[in-house]
Order: structure tokens, then sequence, then C-alpha cells
């Protein structure tokens, strides 16, 4: 059986599957939405200079928005900022953490003071190292925890503090993973996310009547040089779902704005799966899949010995 590709969607070389689209594909890949589509709103997308980040500041931006981007590096949103120059994309900069929850109120009043207005808050922001459950310290687990659903706590509340103080209606989209089953080798990042997801839902019933809608997205495994870091015995279950290859940076940026735009008018409270339908089967293994796992293994009894035929 020939070996199914991982190419992500438009690469134009298959040599690195874990490359994502470089910056000049992003400012000219096609784009499903009309133009100007969100020309002169505001949109902030937080940890906005990674693969995911960068995708989604172009396509917004090639729509027209005005890009507020954070993050922790300053030459990486630098980076993104003369990029965007480059295609005439009006940026804000901001060098922060939003695990801090004071540097994510002041970046919610600056926004204000400078535009005038926030439309759209993505939760971008994010990060994870896979381990053994057992060796995770303290502070690795404090640092995914903060990061992944703290930090989107308070980008989120924040917004949603001023956009009802102003009396405007607001949009959140919030990055996440698949729920509802183990993510073996990341439990810090499964519980964070899962915290999130159910942020989305609650906050998307208790803001409705303040015209605020909350969605989250589960994002599968999307070909970007991040997956070099996980090891080797990671690698086979990276394409496991039904389309058997790896999704694009590019599909994300989409979904975001499929959720934002107009065509998610009658959307909140939703999780959006891209993820080439590993939501409803594969497997993801971040440390390699134990030989326990495996289905040809010989299956034992209740007390750990071979059960009896009937």
């Amino acid at each position: 059986m020939a070996e199914r590709s991982t190419e992500p969607p438009g690469s134009e070389s298959s040599a690195d599957p874990y490359r994502s689209h470089t910056f000049e594909q992003l400012s000219r890949l096609p784009i499903a939405y009309r133009d100007g589509l969100f020309e002169g709103q505001v949109v902030l997308i937080t940890g906005g200079g990674g693969a995911i980040g960068t995708a989604m500041a172009t396509l917004f931006g090639r729509l027209g928005a005005t890009i507020v981007a954070c993050g922790r590096t300053a030459a990486t949103l630098d980076v993104l900022a003369s990029r965007l120059d480059g295609i005439g994309v009006e940026t804000h900069l901001r060098v922060m953490t939003v695990r801090d929850p004071d540097q994510v109120a002041d970046l919610i009043d600056e926004i204000w003071d400078r535009h005038g207005r926030l439309d759209l808050a993505i939760n971008n922001a994010g990060g994870q190292f896979s381990s053994p459950a057992i060796d995770i310290t303290p502070k690795g687990w404090h640092a995914v925890v903060e990061t992944n659903l703290y930090g989107t706590w308070y980008v989120m509340q924040a917004a949603a503090r001023r956009w009802v103080a102003e009396g405007r209606s607001g949009n959140i989209v919030n990055i996440s993973t698949i729920q509802g089953r183990a993510s073996v080798g990341i439990p810090h990042t499964a519980a964070a996310r899962a915290g999130g997801v159910a942020l989305t839902r609650s906050l998307a019933v208790e803001w409705a009547p303040y015209g605020i809608r909350v969605n989250s997205i589960a994002v599968g495994v999307i070909a970007s040089e991040g997956l070099r870091h996980y090891p080797p015995e990671a690698r086979a279950s990276f394409g496991h779902n039904p389309m058997r290859r790896l999704g694009d940076v590019w599909d994300v940026a989409q979904g975001a704005a499929y959720l934002a735009g107009p065509t998610g008018a009658f959307i909140t409270g939703t999780h959006l799966e891209i993820t080439g339908g590993e939501h409803v089967w594969g497997e993801y293994w971040p440390l390699g899949k134990p030989d326990y796992f495996e289905l040809d293994r010989e299956p034992s009894g209740p007390s750990g010995g071979v059960e009896g035929g009937r």
C-alpha cells in the first residue's frame, strides 16, 4: 500500500511534511470570503507570532481588519508586523503574557484608546509539552494551565467587560483541542482545554443578552515546525484521522473567519472541529503508542491472567 501524504494542502514541497506555509504563500492563498469582509474592524490575536496566529493575522488582515497581535517575543512580533505592513495591513503589537491579568486589562484598554473599538478577540496563545503524567512538575503544570486556561479567561473577561461598558456587541473565538477522549502524554493541556471549552459554552449563554458570541475551534494535528519537538515515536499518529493527512494553518484561519463573520451570525457556544475527522476516528499518542494498547495484544482476564473461553 502506498504511503499516504502528510503534506499540507497548498504546500509547494513534500520534502518536509512539518513545514507550514511561508508568509509569501499565506499572502496569496485563495480566500473563501468576499473582499473587505472585516473592513474597519479590529481583531485581537493572542500568540500572534506563531504559525496559526500568523495565518489568522494574514487572513483577517487581507479581509480588511486592523490586527492587534500580542505575544512574549518582540522579534517574532516585529517580523509579523513587517510582513503584514508589506501587504498593506495595519498592525498594533504588544509584547506581554496573557498569564498576567493586569497586562491583559492594560492591552484591552490600549486597544480602545488607540482604535476606539474591538470587534473580535481570538485566544490563540497556548503551549504544551509531552510528558508522562507522573513526571510533570508543578512548574510545568502551572505554565501550561495558566497559559491555556487562565490566559484565555483573562482575555475573555477583560474584552467582555469593555463591550458591556460600551454597550457594544462582541465576538470571541477560542483556539482549543479535541474533547471527549483521553489525551495521553499531555494531561495539562487536556485539563486546561477542557476548561476553556466549558467556559465557551457557559459564557455563550451568560453573555448572549449583551450580544457577545463565544465559540471555540478544536484543532487537529496541524503541519507546523513545532511537531519536530515531539519524539519520533509520536509521528505515526500525526495523520491518524479519516483524511489520513496533517491539517493546514489556513484551514484553522478560515474556520475562525467563518465563526467570526456573518456566516457565524447564528452560531454561539459551538466547538467547531477542524480535525480531519480525528474527533470521530483516530488516535493521537504524543509519546508514542504503548504496546499495551496494540489491538493484536492478547487480552487478559480480570485478575491479570488470560481468561478462558466460553
